[in-house]
């Protein structure tokens, strides 16, 4: 990652937590309550705070994927790492990689110049962002051969024909 978060920052999820802060002159928890009390009044800021809480979980899963691989480490008796330790290993770089995939999409969030928020796929988004919920199904769901239609359905195609 660049600007000021490197590769190896200790805190990632603090830095992008300072930057959020700044961006909304409030801090987290007052964001957070802004959020919940008016989720559509800034969806931008809606947005932020539901990646950065996820950003949040992801770190808390590294955390325990690291402390359990020490662990396995410190315990282990001989030079070689046994598979369980090695899957502890696989653990962590698992979870390394979702924290760091959540904090690239909070940090693209938080840039308003950002690619792609700012060409015509971005306008034609930005008009459907409106939407809250999924569509309404318009055609009956399949059913298996065999089996019978409800009797309200046998009504309503008689009723058109």
């Amino acid at each position: 990652m660049s600007d000021d978060i490197s590769a190896d920052a200790e805190d990632v999820v603090g830095v992008l937590t300072e930057r959020i802060e700044a961006r909304y002159d409030m801090d987290m928890e007052h964001l957070q309550a802004a959020v919940t009390a008016a989720p559509t009044a800034n969806p931008d800021a809606t947005d932020i705070v539901k990646w950065h809480g996820h950003l949040v979980a992801a770190q808390a899963a590294l955390n325990r994927a690291e402390d359990d691989l020490l662990t396995a480490l410190e315990t282990q008796q001989h030079s070689e790492v046994d598979d369980p330790t090695m899957g502890l290993a696989h653990r962590v770089n698992a979870a390394v990689a979702t924290r760091d995939g959540r904090a690239i999409v909070v940090r693209w969030l938080l840039d308003p110049d950002a690619l792609g928020k700012k060409d015509l796929a971005a306008e034609r988004l930005a008009r459907l962002r409106p939407r809250t919920g999924p569509a309404v199904q318009t055609s009956a769901p399949q059913r298996p051969p065999g089996t019978p239609a409800p009797a309200s359905a046998s009504r309503a195609v008689r009723a058109v024909r």
